[in-house]
């Protein structure tokens, strides 16, 4: 598969019927899960989209592009119901073919209009009736422990909305993932937080058994995350690499990673040399195109997804950066990065 079939596909949807598919929530959704050319990929399902999927492979318009393409399977997991009464999928989601993920709090302190990240739909999800509020501990080791037994998952990602807190959210987060240790010893789990106030929880969430850690900043121009994301942009840039170098002291350079979105208004050049820096840093920047999710603020305004030519020069030129620095999400063992649906980087070599 081409990085530049990748990205098109990625930005403008495809026509297929996907049993694994997520609407609103936390991070990139609107998307089907799909398995493009042997890659796992999360494509936006769009009835508009000149691709589609026709007789297991890709075809734009009438042109059989020849690359294999198989919707994800409907997990044997998301038949059962917990002990207390909520249907597994309303606790976790299969991400790709083999990861679990979870938003552990679904409600962020920053929802409100006024200080919204545009991009995000973390509460619409529970607003439709998909998921609940808060998944406890318990369910989720109950819901893991199915789905790799059942379903073969091999890693997972917890990310949670924004709490009240110093920590951040990273102290629910601590709780589910020892739970989730206890029921399924040496399960990979990534954790996503905002940085917390206290460092030390960083500490924490890795001695609670996180492999990983996401500190997901989305962009790194000022301009751009005082327009995008309001309530995020009351914390300084200074509050984020501090944070990413304890993380990259506590668990490992490059187990750490962070969002960049392409496609904010961001010059490219600049988007490079910023995730240069993290490289630097030891973390992984993962690219990912801005998806104007139809329920999001920057949806319901009618901003279109960003060009394909912009987001493949990023891919492509991030990639380079990272083989050349020894980088791979593959190794993070878990989290986005690992798993690498929602992004070209790994179809371009990163």
């Amino acid at each position: 598969m081409s990085v530049g079939t990748r990205v098109d596909v990625a930005i403008r949807g495809v026509r297929v019927d996907a049993p694994v598919r997520r609407a609103g929530g936390a991070g990139p959704s609107d998307d089907g899960h799909l398995v493009m050319g042997g890659v796992g990929a999360a494509i936006p399902l769009n009835p508009d989209s000149p691709y589609l999927v026709r007789d297991g492979r890709l075809w734009l318009g009438e042109t059989d592009l020849g690359l294999p393409v198989q919707p994800v399977r409907r997990p044997r997991f998301y038949d059962l119901v917990t002990a207390d009464g909520v249907p597994y999928e309303k606790i976790a989601k299969l991400h790709g073919t083999d990861v679990l993920a979870t938003t552990v709090v679904q409600t962020c302190v920053r929802y409100g209009e006024a200080d919204r990240c545009r991009f995000c739909t973390i509460e619409e999800s529970l607003a439709s009736g998909a998921t609940v509020a808060a998944k406890t501990p318990a369910q989720l080791a109950e819901v893991a422990e199915a789905a790799v037994r059942l379903d073969g998952v091999r890693q997972m990602v917890m990310t949670t909305g924004t709490t009240a807190g110093p920590d951040r959210g990273a102290r629910v987060l601590a709780r589910a993932v020892r739970a989730v240790l206890e029921a399924v010893p040496g399960l990979p789990v990534q954790v996503q937080c905002e940085p917390p106030a206290d460092l030390s929880w960083i500490t924490l969430l890795k001695d609670a058994g996180a492999a990983a850690i996401g500190i997901h900043i989305e962009s790194l121009d000022e301009s751009v995350r005082r327009r995008w994301m309001p309530g995020k942009a009351t914390v300084p840039v200074a509050a984020y690499e501090a944070a990413w170098d304890e993380a990259v002291r506590v668990f490992g350079r490059n187990r750490v990673s962070t969002y960049l979105l392409a496609g904010l208004g961001e010059d490219p050049a600049e988007l490079v040399a910023g995730a240069a820096r993290l490289i630097d840093r030891g973390v992984y920047p993962f690219v990912v195109p801005f998806r104007p999710m139809k329920d999001s603020l920057a949806g319901q305004d009618g901003v279109p997804g960003p060009a394909t030519g912009v987001v493949r020069e990023v891919t492509e030129q991030v990639a380079a950066l990272l083989r050349a620095a020894g980088m791979s999400g593959a190794e993070q063992r878990a989290g986005c990065a690992a798993c690498g649906a929602c992004s070209a980087l790994a179809v371009a070599g990163g």
